[in-house]
Formats: structure tokens, C-alpha cells, sequence
């Protein structure tokens, strides 16, 4: 409950034109358990599974070793979310109670970096701001979506109707998530639990032809699994096995998704540790069982040579079936779909955190929520009711037409190339750095404050110790650190990820990638000194948070007063 002083000072912000609040979902309105877990599933489950097994396997040109790929991700994806769970329930902190306390808040790996990387101020936020803003949404998948449907309605090939669709699919996903909250949540939840199923029923489907079944036509490849051949004459240039793990990394990293939301969810100091290690470990046992399914009904010889995704060979075999290819067309896409409306709910409340800072032009209009239409109606229809809730859901409305505009550009931006490259420059955009740079930054910098005083961290880091201290995240900083380099190298002529076999040069991804950390260093250097020397006035930023006890021993935020406001530096230092 909130004392006096705190609906005071809440009264004071609503009345200053030059403050806001923000305020946290009602506790009947936050994510529990379920969602926490639905969110990572619906975000991993995508497209991915279904078509990069074949992909890794044509990068490696063994079975054995594709296997082990999957498996070696899913351990470095777990280890991720250690490191992850380990920063986001030790920081922020705040003193409650004559005690200094953490307490979560949305925003992800912002807030880790801020936290770690300090020095100058707000360098970290500008640059981490300008490639989230930018590539922080499914613009690439959502051009998977187009092709997809395309492909599902027997009409491939038709490049303007795949990037209306796509348009279309990131529309619908940001409208529904404005007008309600709670229809984006409980879609969210559906589409994860119809995801599982898919995979399961693929699972138990390829293991039961395995083991004899008579599901229609198509012979049984057990051959696959000879330990003669399946590790025989793999590819020997490094620059494909690199590629051939990040693609199986990618789909594994949906464990970021309620780190972005971590303000709305229910008791995040409780079990939502335990919640999200388990969602990735069954997440990881799923993938190498779907991998096993597949290589137990398909041939290498028939995935090396076939155009076709994987999935669609194999419900081929397994049923005999010639519209196989378009019904799995139509489950991906369904699949693509699920990953873009819960990214566009995750992802526009990290740009809504990105916009508090008063990094943006429009930061407060960015930074504020709106109540939903939903809700509008629903007070209107049922007054009473309305007056007796201690507040309507509210969505941020604004943060979601930033992300929409932006996803929109980077389709406009690839719409020289065919969708089947702009599909993969932009998903190989996002890889390269949301997945690998954020994550290098993020382990490293975790090593760091491990290292700088180990003991100081060891009393902040009480809500989560990672078992082998320093070991996940070590390996995480190693992993992503080989991969951002490695990107540079040539991969050879014959190489599946080579500029003929792509469309595009190896060097373009961390080129434009890491051309992103200039950006937003040029960025910063105009906010912090062209702007404020044009203008004759600083920028003061304040984030004061309205915390409270959730009953279970945790702190959580309530409420956040956020201002900004523009001052003549010298009156701004007498008033001090």
C-alpha cells in the first residue's frame, strides 16, 4: 500500500507539466507463471525450427555434428539466461527500509548496461537505444510471414503482396496490442501452447516411424544415426560452423522476452527464476528431439539436395503426402505470426523505457501510457466497476507506433532486394546484434563486476547465484566474442553461406552491425554536446520510483515519476 507521503507525491507529478507517472499493471493484471512462460515459448517457437535444421546440417555436412550444434547452443542460450536472471534480481537498487534493496524493472539488457558501462553518462543508453530502436523488432520475420502465407496459398514468388502482408501482420500486432493488453497476453499464451503441441506431435510422429509405425509412405533413414557415417566427411572451414551455430542459437533466444517486461510480472523475485530455467531446458530437450525426428524420417541425401524446408520433407515421408509442403507453409507462417505479437508487446516497453531517459525528440510523448480502448469501453459500459478498480489497463501506445515506424523503414530499406534476401539481411541483422554484441557486452561486463570486488557482488547477487559462479557467463562472453569476429572471415567458395549462395557478401552483417556502435556514439555526441550548446540548456532526467513490499518478501515498483526538464546550467547549479 502506499503511505501519504507517496499519493502526495504522486498528486504533486500528475499537477507539474514537467513530470509524468507511470505506473506498474494492478497486481490482478500482472504476468504470472503461465505468461512468464508462454512468452518465452511463443518468442523461441517460430519459424526457426523448422527450417534451420537443414540449414545447420548443409553447414556442417554431418549429422552427428548438427546435433551436437543444437545441443552446444541450447547449453550457451541457458547459460545466458543465468547471466540474465542474475543481473536483472540485483539491480536496480534502492535503499527501503534503511536497507538497500534491488528491484526489477522492465527494460532488459538496458539496464544492465547502464548499470555496467556508466562512464561518460549516457553514452550507454544513446548507443544501446539507437540499435534497439532500430533493429529491435521482426521486420525480417515479418517478411518470413508474407512468404509464408504466399507459399501456403500456392502463389510464391509474388515479392509486393509478401511485403503488404508483412505490413499488414506488424499493423495488426501493434493495434491489438494497443487497444488490449490483456487480448495480447491471452494470444500470446494461445499461440505458445498450439506452438508445443506442433513440435510434440512432430516428436512423437517421427519417433513412432522410427521405431516401425505405418503413419503412409516414405522408408524409415535410420542410417542417419550410423555412427560410420554421420560424423564421416564433415565441411572443414570455420566460417560455416560458426554460421551454422548462430543459426542454432537464434532460435533459442526468446529467454530475453519477460526480462523486458519485468515490471509487470508477478512476484519476479519468487519463482520466476525457476520458471524461465525450466521453459529453456525443455525448450532444449524439444529442439534436439524435433532435430532427432526429423533425421529419423529424412535423408541427408534428400535434405542436402532438396530446396524444401526440412519440416516439409518430412511430413512428405511421413504421410505421403503432395500438399505437405503448403500446410507446413501455412504452420510456420502461423508460427511467425506468434513471435511477432509477443515481440511487439516486449519490445515496445523497452522503448518506452528507452524513451524515460529523454534520449528521444518527443521523449515524454514516447515514455507515456495511454489506457486502452478495451478499457475505455469497458469503464464506460460498467461505471461501478470501473470506480472500484484501482486503475484501467494502459498500454504504451506511443512506444508501439515508434516500434511500427521503424519496422516498417527496415522493410522499405531491403525492398531493392528479393523478400528471400531482405528476409535474411534483416534476420541476420538482428542476430548479429541483438543476440551476439548486447550479449558479448552483457557477459563481459557481468565478468567484470565479478571481478572488480567479488564480495560486493556476492551480497548484491543474493536473489540469484548462478551454481559455478563466473562459469556461464565466461562462457557466454567467449562464445559470442568468437562469433563476432569470426563473421569477418570468408567462409569457402562451396559454402552454403557463401556471397553466391546468399545474395550477399559474408562481411556485410557485422559490418553494417558494428557500423551501429558509430551511430550511436555520433548519436550521443550530439545529444549530450550539440544539442544543449544550440539550445543554451542541459537536459535534467529524474526517475523517481514509487516502491512497494508484493507480500512475498520482494520489492517491486509501483509507480515511477519521470522528469524532464530543460535548464540554463548556471540557475540549475545555483539552485543545487
Amino acid at each position: 500500500m502506499l503511505d501519504q507521503d507517496d499519493l502526495d507525491r504522486l498528486q504533486e507529478a500528475e499537477d507539474n507539466p514537467n513530470e509524468f507517472v507511470v505506473s506498474a499493471p494492478i497486481d490482478r493484471h500482472k504476468l504470472g507463471v503461465t505468461t512468464v512462460i508462454c512468452l518465452i515459448l511463443n518468442r523461441t517457437i517460430g519459424s526457426g525450427i523448422f527450417i534451420l535444421p537443414a540449414a545447420v546440417l548443409k553447414g556442417t555436412d554431418s549429422i552427428g555434428i548438427s546435433l551436437i550444434i543444437w545441443a552446444f547452443a541450447g547449453i550457451v542460450a541457458v547459460a545466458a539466461l543465468l547471466g540474465w536472471l542474475e543481473l536483472s534480481l540485483s539491480i536496480p537498487r534502492y535503499e527501503m527500509d534503511g536497507n538497500e534493496v534491488s528491484v526489477p524493472r522492465s527494460g532488459g539488457e538496458k539496464n544492465y548496461l547502464e548499470y555496467i558501462y556508466k562512464i561518460p553518462k549516457s553514452l550507454t543508453t544513446c548507443v544501446y537505444g539507437v540499435l534497439f530502436i532500430i533493429l529491435g523488432n521482426l521486420s525480417g520475420n515479418a517478411i518470413g510471414f508474407g512468404t509464408y502465407v504466399m507459399e501456403a496459398a500456392g502463389l510464391p514468388g509474388h515479392d509486393t503482396a509478401v511485403r503488404g502482408l508483412a505490413i499488414a501482420a506488424l499493423t495488426s500486432a501493434c493495434l491489438l496490442h494497443a487497444i488490449s493488453r490483456k487480448g495480447g497476453i491471452y494470444l500470446n499464451n494461445a499461440f505458445a501452447f498450439l506452438k508445443v503441441t506442433i513440435l510434440l506431435l512432430i516428436i512423437v510422429a517421427g519417433l513412432a516411424k522410427l521405431g516401425g509405425a505405418s503413419l503412409g509412405s516414405g522408408s524409415i533413414h535410420t542410417d542417419n544415426f550410423d555412427l560410420h557415417t554421420s560424423f564421416s566427411q564433415p565441411r572443414k572451414d570455420v566460417p560455416s560452423y560458426a554460421t551454422s551455430f548462430v543459426y542454432a542459437l537464434y532460435p533459442y533466444t526468446g529467454f530475453m522476452q519477460p526480462f523486458y517486461v519485468l515490471s509487470e510480472v508477478k512476484r519476479p523475485q519468487g519463482v520466476f527464476a525457476k520458471a524461465t530455467i525450466t521453459t529453456m531446458v525443455s525448450v532444449v530437450v524439444l529442439y534436439i528431439l524435433v532435430n532427432v525426428a526429423f533425421f529419423s524420417v529424412v535423408s541427408k541425401a534428400a535434405i542436402m539436395d532438396s530446396g524444401l524446408i526440412i519440416a516439409s520433407v518430412f511430413f512428405q515421408q511421413i504421410f505421403g503426402s503432395a500438399v505437405a509442403s503448403r500446410v507446413m507453409s501455412g504452420i510456420i507462417a502461423f508460427s511467425i505470426y506468434g513471435n511477432i505479437i509477443v515481440m511487439t508487446f516486449t519490445a515496445s516497453r523497452v522503448k518506452q523505457e528507452i524513451a524515460k531517459e529523454g534520449i528521444l525528440p518527443f521523449s515524454k510523448f514516447f515514455a507515456s501510457d495511454t489506457t486502452t480502448l478495451c478499457s475505455k469501453i469497458w469503464a464506460k459500459l460498467y461505471p461501478q466497476k470501473a470506480q472500484q478498480e484501482e486503475g484501467l489497463e494502459k498500454s504504451p501506445t506511443a512506444a508501439l507506433l515508434l516500434h511500427w515506424v521503424f519496422s516498417v523503414l527496415l522493410i522499405a530499406w531491403t525492398s531493392g532486394q528479393t523478400a528471400a534476401v531482405a528476409y535474411q539481411i534483416l534476420i541476420d541483422l538482428y542476430t548479429y546484434v541483438i543476440m551476439l554484441l548486447v550479449s558479448f557486452f552483457v557477459a563481459s561486463g557481468l565478468l567484470y563486476l565479478k571481478w572488480r570486488d567479488p564480495q560486493a557482488w556476492k551480497a548484491m547477487s543474493v536473489n540469484f547465484r548462478p551454481w559455478g559462479g563466473p562459469v556461464a557467463a565466461l562462457l557466454v562472453s567467449v562464445v559470442t566474442g568468437f562469433l563476432l569476429v569470426v563473421a569477418f572471415v570468408p567462409p569457402a567458395g562451396d559454402s552454403p553461406f557463401s556471397l553466391s549462395a546468399q545474395g550477399f557478401a559474408w562481411y556485410i552483417i557485422p559490418t553494417v552491425g558494428l557500423g551501429g556502435l558509430l551511430l550511436g556514439g555520433a548519436y550521443f555526441a550530439v545529444f549530450r554536446f550539440v544539442v544543449p550548446k544550440v539550445k543554451g540548456k542541459q537536459l535534467v532526467v529524474e526517475r523517481v520510483p514509487i516502491i512497494v513490499s508484493d507480500d512475498h518478501g520482494g520489492w517491486v515498483q509501483k509507480h515511477e515519476i519521470v522528469k524532464f526538464l530543460w535548464g540554463v546550467p548556471e540557475l540549475m547549479s545555483d539552485d543545487e
